[in-house]
């Protein structure tokens, strides 16, 4: 008798714990199921008939409206290819004399730098013999054509006669531009004055940005000796996105502030490239409107090159919301009951201008209607229902 109803208290013992069990899955179901219910009304508010009506509700669609634009880009500050000098000479030689360094300031016609080389020297002798030879071929050219008036020579002899002249003088000639090039005064070297350096003057007038020698280097005709940039014609190169292109016209103003700058500068579209780079943009030139000759071409610079007024879609300022840095509006779910539903959707902001701002929609967006008054308050509901439900 005591096995048996050991055994009835060890069978209800059992039977209790299988039902506890039972019953927490049943319950831990239902919370799943609620919970997954809670996650697909995420982003969705819901109002009955007498809230919208209390927090007075206006729907509306998206409207073409003409709003001026800008176009963000970025930039540098650049000096056109004739304000920029790379500076060589025409013969090799060893450097005897420069002073210049990195950012000084320099005139045209400058000394920059002395180079001297025993090939200079020969040069004016073998100019100097030329002319010797030359002097003597003209008076026999001269003498051989007189004589040929009177039958006296053959015309053999006046023809050689007139062959080392032409020769002579076309040596003279080359040699004369070749000491030119080299800035060796020809004046002084005829009356028998030959030196042994060259003076390298400043073609332009600006700042000195490289310096590639030292004294005793002997430099050839391929190597740049200095680089000079005149700042007084910098100008602003942007770089702009294909598909901002349509939108630019030549004349349009434009904002920019540089790297370390707060107040900004204007400047004018000037030129728009004609070429896609492989990044998809298009060079565009502009030209300051103030000239500042302190300003470093290379330097970065932000920009905003007002378009004018272009249609778009936009919505009243207060149907964009701002939540954890995105831009959202509410739409209105379709539906046959008697309580409302708005879906918080994500969109892109563009410019905005006498109380409306373009509004960008994801594709396949359907064509329902966006609260347009009253958005915020439907953000503070949901913001509010979301709270109480984590209590």
């Amino acid at each position: 008798m005591k096995f048996l109803k050991k055994h009835i208290v060890l069978s209800v013992i059992v039977l209790a714990a299988m039902l506890t069990l039972a019953s927490c899955g049943s319950k831990k179901e239902a919370a799943t199921a609620e919970a997954h219910d809670h996650e697909d009304e995420s982003g969705v508010v819901e109002l009955t008939a007498e809230q919208f009506k209390t927090v007075g509700i206006t729907l509306g669609k998206p409207e073409n409206r003409q709003i001026s634009g800008a176009v963000k880009v970025n930039g540098l500050l650049d000096v056109p290819p004739q304000q920029q000098v790379s500076i060589s000479v025409p013969m090799g030689g060893f450097v005897k004399q420069t002073s210049l360094l990195q950012g000084m300031p320099v005139k045209q016609g400058q000394v920059i730098a002395v180079l001297e080389n025993l090939d200079y020297i020969q040069l004016q002798q073998d100019y100097l013999e030329v002319s010797s030879q030359l002097e003597y071929a003209t008076k026999e050219h001269d003498r051989q054509q007189e004589l040929a008036k009177e039958n006296v020579n053959a015309q053999k002899t006046l023809q050689q006669a007139k062959a080392a002249w032409q020769t002579l003088l076309a040596k003279e000639n080359g040699l004369k531009q070749k000491l030119a090039v080299l800035n060796i005064n020809l004046a002084a070297l005829q009356k028998g004055n030959i030196q042994r350096t060259i003076n390298i003057y400043a073609p332009i007038s600006g700042y000195v940005t490289q310096v590639n020698v030292n004294l005793g280097q002997f430099v050839t005709p391929a190597d740049i000796l200095f680089r000079i940039v005149n700042t007084e014609h910098l100008h602003a190169e942007l770089t702009v996105f294909e598909k901002d292109i349509p939108r630019l016209k030549i004349g349009q103003l434009v904002r920019f502030t540089l790297a370390n700058e707060t107040a900004p500068r204007t400047a004018t579209v000037h030129l728009i490239g004609r070429e896609i780079s492989a990044d998809r943009t298009v060079r565009v030139h502009c030209h300051l409107e103030e000239e500042d000759t302190q300003l470093l071409p290379g330097t970065y610079l932000q920009a905003m090159i007002e378009t004018g007024a272009a249609s778009v879609k936009a919505l009243p300022d207060a149907a964009v919301v701002d939540f954890e840095s995105k831009a959202y509006v509410f739409m209105k779910q379709s539906g046959a009951d008697s309580t409302f539903h708005f879906n918080m959707l994500e969109v892109q902001k563009g410019n905005s201008e006498l109380g409306y701002t373009e509004v960008v929609f994801p594709k396949n967006t359907p064509d329902n209607e966006v609260v347009v008054k009253g958005a915020y308050d439907l953000l503070a509901k949901m913001k509010n229902s979301g709270e109480h439900e984590g209590h």
